[in-house]
């Protein structure tokens, strides 16, 4: 068996179909017939009666979808949308293009399958165990499916699963049958990769880590956070055992927790498709969002602040720091004119603090450091969100000059 999960889903819904199938024979509802020629001679055919059970399980495709197990086998079931193609297609039934089309169609001619030529509705294991045995092989025919799950630190979802589209979704525990118990935890979210890949494709479970990677990015500008994803990852083949493994992705703690409300869930969904599509693979902003992410997995505001200050001068001074263009250049872009000269000298103490922190002479206060670079990972992440959103020009430290320039033309 593949998939206990599917086999599980599906042997609950046919279950569940049998007894209302039952039900309405035992209520007089009548199986129709068609007569068909089988065997005999030439001169003396034979016919014979056969249940048009296609027909009768039609006509009651509302009651059957309305079943409670409906809609679990339905959502199992596209899971493997892929693969369904094959089954589909093996009894000449239309393969629509939505997973969830395919799916339903799916699970119509499975129960087809299992009540094929017959009019007794009682469950019989037997004929569900073929039927699920031809499906299951032609849905993973030279196919398997992989899972990894890692907990996601400092965020929570009031919806049981949040879909982020190609096999990448975020869920709560009670979302996650048959998941570990050392996974779980005290975690409240995990960040979900499900897909279902050759024997010949390249290995999954790299598949998983740059999602993971690009969900990390988009969550950690997403909110003020910090979001994370914790280090150690849950992977397995088909129902095969979980394995831990070091993810690669992840590390910081989280401050606080970031709540997705139900109707928070599609901005969120746009938000991650948009970064991931727009996150950039080399060149300045691609180094300075590297840093950010550093920043956001150090131990300690002291380690962090170098990584920010580092991001925002290849933002905002790549004339270097002998330039002392930063703090302005930040303080046009990120405050109102009249709170300009108390940002540059926060940026000035910031930048101050980041050498007494590399001679170990910083103060050992760590609420002086933690605001300061709280303070400018805020900006830093605002500059970032807002550029690979498309809301801010890419030369930012242009704009910068131009926007300090404008209260002394005005």
């Amino acid at each position: 068996m593949r998939s206990h999960t599917l086999h599980a889903a599906l042997r609950t819904y046919v279950e569940q179909a049998a007894g209302r199938l039952a039900d309405d024979t035992a209520n007089g509802a009548e199986v129709p017939f068609e007569l068909v020629e089988e065997g005999g001679t030439r001169h003396t055919p034979l016919y014979c009666y056969r249940p048009l059970v296609d027909e009768f399980l039609r006509e009651r495709l509302g009651v059957l979808g309305a079943l409670d197990a409906h809609g679990p086998a339905v959502r199992a079931l596209s899971e493997h949308a892929d693969g369904l193609g094959r089954y589909l297609t093996a009894h000449d039934r239309r393969v629509l293009p939505e997973p969830d089309q395919r799916a339903r169609a799916a699970l119509s001619l499975l129960l087809a399958r299992v009540f094929a030529d017959t009019t007794e509705f009682a469950f019989d294991q037997r004929r569900f165990d073929r039927a699920y045995a031809e499906l299951e092989a032609l849905t993973f025919a030279g196919r398997s499916h992989a899972t990894v799950l890692v907990p996601v630190l400092g965020l929570d979802i009031a919806s049981d699963e949040v879909p982020l589209g190609d096999g990448l979704s975020l869920r709560r525990p009670d979302a996650l049958p048959g998941a570990p118990a050392d996974a779980l935890g005290d975690a409240g979210v995990f960040a979900c990769f499900r897909a279902d890949v050759r024997d010949d494709a390249p290995d999954p479970f790299v598949q998983a880590g740059r999602r993971f990677r690009r969900l990390a990015t988009a969550l950690r500008l997403y909110d003020d956070g910090p979001i994370s994803l914790d280090a150690i990852a849950w992977t397995r083949v088909d129902e095969g055992p979980w394995h831990a493994a070091a993810l690669g992705v992840g590390g910081g703690l989280p401050d606080g927790v970031c709540l997705v409300d139900v109707e928070d869930e599609d901005e969120l969904r746009a938000f991650c498709s948009l970064i991931a599509r727009r996150t950039p693979r080399s060149g300045e902003l691609a180094w300075a969002l590297r840093r950010f992410e550093l920043a956001c997995e150090r131990p300690s505001p002291a380690e962090a602040l170098t990584d920010v200050l580092l991001a925002l001068r290849a933002l905002l001074e790549p004339e270097g720091p002998q330039s002392a263009r930063l703090p302005g250049r930040l303080a046009a872009l990120c405050a109102v004119p009249d709170e300009r000269g108390e940002l540059i000298d926060r940026t000035l103490h910031a930048i101050g603090l980041e050498r007494a922190v590399i001679t170990g002479t910083a103060p050992r206060d760590d609420e002086v450091v933690g605001a300061l670079c709280a303070e400018l990972a805020g900006h830093l992440r605002a500059l970032l969100r807002d550029v690979l959103c498309g809301h801010l020009e890419a030369d930012v430290r242009t704009l910068a000059d131009r926007l300090a320039e404008e209260p002394a033309t005005a």
